[in-house]
């Protein structure tokens, strides 16, 4: 079994840790353990029914689900046998499901439940390769369709020594996987990621942490989400973490104090929610509460600076910082269970102000940079070497230069071999020598800690000739209190301008305050002194942003930009040109006579 394929990474691990609970799943109310020796033996069950299905070296086997048990079942047997898994998001929509079975050619779907099967089977007529549905939860679904405990009963295949045979022919060049991208533009692209790709991406940062059996990993951003499929999965397994799968991202709150997690992998909108929360908290508490957490943050603050600057806090700061850390801080750190040592944030940029309040109580984020086409680390902050408000250093074996336009390029054995069957999308993106054009923009300092200032194609240029980053000025208004969401508007434009996003609980706490009735988000934005609040808000990026980036425009939208209306990816990244069309009315309005 070759050292470089996931099935080699993870043999090792399962056997180690045969006696240890690999997963941990709720039901009926309780956390039901999966061992880890009861994990690799469903997995070779399933791997020899899929044999029996006809599955072949090569094949596409696609997984249509939330996370939980069964999804990784399904991956660990496909990918033992030769196949490719092609994981899609619960969230889509039967077309945009449709489009990736056709695409990836997928001669078998897994599926959570009937709901994700009725998608399948809408769009099955135009699908002539798909041969087999399976469904995780055998629950209202028709006799006709298999699920899963009657793929493992009454197809149960040739056996284990076939699943070992085809175990040992799989090499690290194979493709692994295709992940198709969520396509802020355009169709979604097919990644093609190979057994090396994933291996030495995750086995290499396992090894920057202190992580292993013992810890608890929180599982609740998508496996189909490149981020959590690599670093919260294959790299937990590898070093004998138990998976507590979240019962939905709603519950997430709750299932932090039921699990009481020592590692958590986020996107940065959940930082940003409980940062909200404990605003709002403080916000509605007494006025000896704010003082004593200003206290606490300034003193936290007062402790990190030391460390960053290698001096160890003196006595008397060392006391306050005990008693800080008693009386505030470590009931801040309660809500999230108590026993976090890992919390790492990916997939987009996490603003520095949050990072650093959270920092402040003692919850260090770990921020690092990836794309799906790098398997996805890149570079990643560790507790040895840490600077907030980088991305971190490069990890090791991975490559990184910038180009003349500061575009971040990437080389090593975790970059994609290409675009699936996209000979021009491949070489627009893999160079001659091997080194993949990422399409951010980012900075070194000094240090080698690695800065990303925005991505290349959203950088828009204003009728006056300057380059403005939206992103930088929509996560300085995320961080305001009463700000939801915000898009920075500008290509081409005299000035740049922003359509916002209320925080609605916060907006109408507000309204109600000063004694204003409305029934709808619209009437609430139409009250008297609205604009004015948000002229404020807008007012204070002055002091952070150049005179040409700072908006001197807005518009207030009366609802949330969400992946079921289409605005946002299922990587909550907005799509800017769909955003754009839908309220290109308010835009103009905002450029009327300019």
């Amino acid at each position: 079994m070759a050292p470089d394929t996931l099935n080699g990474t993870l043999a090792e691990s399962f056997r180690r840790h045969a006696d240890r609970t690999a997963f941990l799943r709720k039901i009926a109310g309780r956390y039901e353990p999966i061992s880890y020796a009861q994990a690799d033996q469903t997995v070779r069950r399933l791997a020899s029914s899929l044999l029996d299905l006809g599955t072949q070296p090569g094949d596409r086997v696609a997984i249509l689900s939330g996370n939980s048990p069964e999804w990784v079942y399904a991956d660990l047997a496909a990918l033992a046998i030769g196949a490719s898994t092609v994981p899609i998001y619960p969230t889509l929509n039967p077309g945009q499901v449709r489009y990736i079975l056709s695409d990836s050619e997928s001669r078998v779907v897994f599926v959570s439940h009937r709901a994700q099967m009725e998608k399948v089977e809408q769009v099955r007529g135009e699908l002539p390769r798909l041969e087999n549905v399976v469904v995780f939860d055998p629950k209202d679904i028709p006799d006709s369709v298999l699920s899963l405990a009657d793929l493992l009963e009454k197809r149960p295949g040739p056996g284990p020594e076939a699943v070992a045979l085809r175990i040992r022919a799989v090499g690290p060049d194979d493709l692994a996987s295709l992940i198709y991208t969520s396509g802020t533009t355009g169709e979604p692209k097919g990644v093609m990621l190979t057994h090396r790709a994933f291996s030495t991406n995750a086995l290499t940062a396992a090894t920057l942490f202190d992580i292993g059996p013992g810890d608890v990993a929180l599982s609740f951003l998508p496996l189909s989400h490149v981020f959590e499929r690599t670093a919260g999965y294959y790299a937990m397994l590898a070093r004998g973490v138990t998976i507590a799968y979240a019962e939905s991202v709603d519950t997430v709150p709750q299932n932090l104090l039921e699990i009481r997690p020592t590692v958590m992998l986020s996107v940065p909108r959940l930082y940003e929610k409980m940062y909200e929360r404990v605003r709002e908290k403080l916000d509605g508490g007494s006025g000896l509460a704010r003082l004593l957490f200003r206290r606490a943050t300034t003193v936290g603050r007062a402790v990190n600076e030391a460390l960053d600057a290698g001096r160890r806090p003196g006595p008397l700061l060392a006391l306050r910082h005990a008693l800080a850390d008693r009386l505030v801080c470590k009931k801040i750190r309660e809500r999230t269970g108590g026993r976090l040592r890992y919390t790492f944030s990916g997939g987009a940029p996490l603003e520095p102000r949050i990072a650093r309040f959270f920092r402040d109580v003692g919850l260090v984020i770990l921020e690092g940079y990836g794309l799906t086409e790098a398997a996805p680390i890149v570079a990643a902050n560790t507790p040895r070497a840490y600077r907030l408000g980088t991305v971190g250093k490069p990890i090791p074996g991975v490559e990184v230069r910038l180009a003349e336009d500061g575009e971040i390029l990437v080389r090593g054995p975790n970059v994609m071999k290409g675009y699936f069957r996209n000979a021009r999308a491949t070489a627009e993106a893999l160079d001659p020598d091997g080194w993949l054009h990422t399409g951010d923009v980012g900075e070194f300092d000094g240090d080698g800690f690695l800065s990303i200032t925005d991505r290349k194609k959203d950088l828009f240029k204003t009728s006056g000739g300057k380059y403005v980053a939206p992103q930088q000025i929509e996560n300085l208004l995320k961080v305001h209190p009463l700000v939801s969401q915000a898009v920075a508007i500008g290509e081409r434009r005299k000035y740049v301008s922003v359509l916002l996003v209320p925080n609605f609980a916060r907006l109408e706490s507000e309204a109600t305050r000063r004694g204003l009735a409305f029934r709808t988000h619209e009437e609430l934005l139409a009250l008297p002194g609205v604009r004015e609040i948000y002229e404020g808000v807008l007012a204070t990026l002055s002091r952070e942003l150049a005179r040409f980036e700072t908006p001197k425009k807005f518009a207030l939208l009366p609802e949330e930009l969400t992946q079921e209306n289409g605005e946002l990816t299922p990587t909550l990244k907005v799509k800017r040109k769909v955003v754009e069309e839908k309220y290109r009315a308010a835009i103009e309005g905002m450029y009327a006579g300019a």
